[in-house]
C-alpha cells in the first residue's frame, strides 16, 4: 500500500543530499533542463537549495516555478533495483531576511564551503515545496504519494544546541556511531543535523543520515537515543527497540 511507502520515501530524501533538479527551460521552450544540485531539508522537511542568479535554473524558475527533484540511492550498481524519488514541486525564492538567515544557518552546516561563494556572489536560497511525490522502491514497488515530508521539531536553537553539545563533548560517541553503522572513517565525523527520525553526520565532503531506533519528539528522547546508540554493540532496528 502507498501508506507503507511514505517512510522509505522520506528516508531516501533524508539519506541523500544531492539530486537532479529539472526546470522548464526559458531559452529552449518546451524542453526540461536538468542538472545536479546539493540540498538539505529545511525546518518543514522541504528541500532547500542555493543557486546563482545567473544560473539557468534561476532564469527558468523565475518564469515558471514548477520543477522536479530526482533523488536516487547513491552507489547503486543497478539503479532500477533500488529506491528513487521524484519530487514534483513549486520553487519559492526566500526573500524574508529571517527566513534567509535560518536557511543559511542550516545550509552552511551541511555545505560549509558554500558560505564563501554565497557572500562573494549573487546566490539565493530556494525552497522546493512539494506538490506530489513519485516513489519507486524497486521493481514493481511504484507509488504516487501526496504527503511525504515531515517538519523537524528541533529546527532552530534546540537543534543547534544539541549539535554543538555532541560535537564538543561527545566526539567519542560520534566516532562509535560511525563504527557501528559502517560509515567511512577517512575523516573525523561531525554532527550537522538532528530530526525526529535520525541524525546527519558529515564525514569529509560526504553527508550520511542514520536512523534512530524510534522516532524522537522531544530533546529528552533524542538524548536517550544518542546514549543508547553510544552504548550499543550493533545498530538497533526499530523492531529491536520495541521488543
Amino acid at each position: 500500500m502507498s501508506a507503507n511507502a511514505v517512510r522509505p520515501a522520506r528516508e531516501l530524501l533524508l539519506k541523500e543530499y544531492r539530486g537532479v533538479l529539472s526546470t522548464n527551460s526559458k531559452s529552449m521552450p518546451g524542453f526540461p533542463f536538468g542538472s545536479v544540485v546539493p540540498y538539505c531539508l529545511d525546518a518543514d522537511g522541504n528541500p532547500l537549495i542555493l543557486i546563482s542568479r545567473i544560473a539557468q535554473h534561476t532564469h527558468n524558475l523565475q518564469k515558471d516555478p514548477k520543477c522536479s527533484l530526482l533523488v536516487g540511492e547513491r552507489g547503486a550498481e543497478d539503479v532500477q533495483a533500488v529506491g528513487r524519488l521524484t519530487l514534483l514541486a513549486e520553487a519559492e525564492k526566500l526573500s524574508d531576511e529571517l527566513a534567509i538567515d535560518a536557511a543559511a544557518t542550516r545550509y552552511y552546516r551541511y555545505f560549509p564551503d558554500s558560505a564563501n561563494y554565497h557572500r562573494a556572489h549573487d546566490f539565493d536560497f530556494w525552497v522546493l515545496k512539494p506538490v506530489r511525490h513519485r516513489y519507486i522502491g524497486g521493481f514493481g514497488a511504484i507509488h504516487w504519494l501526496n504527503e511525504v515530508t515531515l517538519a523537524n521539531p528541533f529546527a532552530g536553537k534546540g537543534e543547534i544546541s544539541m549539535i554543538e553539545h555532541m560535537n564538543s563533548d561527545h566526539a567519542n560517541a560520534i566516532a562509535h556511531y560511525v563504527e557501528l553503522s559502517g560509515l567511512p572513517t577517512t575523516a573525523p565525523a561531525t554532527l550537522v543535523g538532528i530530526d525526529s527520525e535520525g541524525m546527519h553526520l558529515k564525514i569529509g565532503e560526504g553527508i550520511y543520515w542514520l536512523a534512530f531506533p524510534a522516532s524522537c519528539n522531544t530533546p529528552t528522547q533524542v538524548r536517550e537515543a544518542l546514549v543508547l546508540l553510544a552504548r550499543a554493540e550493533i545498530w538497533p532496528t526499530a523492531e529491536q527497540a520495541e521488543a
